[in-house]
């Protein structure tokens, strides 16, 4: 899933949080995302989107990742 597409992401999501995702939810989401730029849009065809992370999403990720290994070492200790 390199170039999701919505309607994946939605389904991912939706699986991973055995709920429902609305569109309500979802695309102002990614609308925010793109906004900050961290995510990029790119059009598939006049109905579809796709979305990719960008170089400072995926720097944002991985430092987040980083924090969240670290504070679970913490509260190992």
């Amino acid at each position: 899933m390199d170039e999701p597409s919505g309607q994946q992401i939605k389904e991912k999501l939706e699986t991973f949080y055995s709920q429902d995702v609305t569109h309500g939810r979802l695309y102002p989401a990614l609308n925010d995302l793109e906004e900050m730029g961290l995510i990029h849009k790119g059009e598939v065809d006049r109905r579809t989107n796709y979305y990719e992370a960008t170089s400072r999403g995926r720097r944002e990720l991985s430092a987040d990742i980083r924090w969240r290994h670290q504070m679970a070492g913490v509260l190992d200790d």
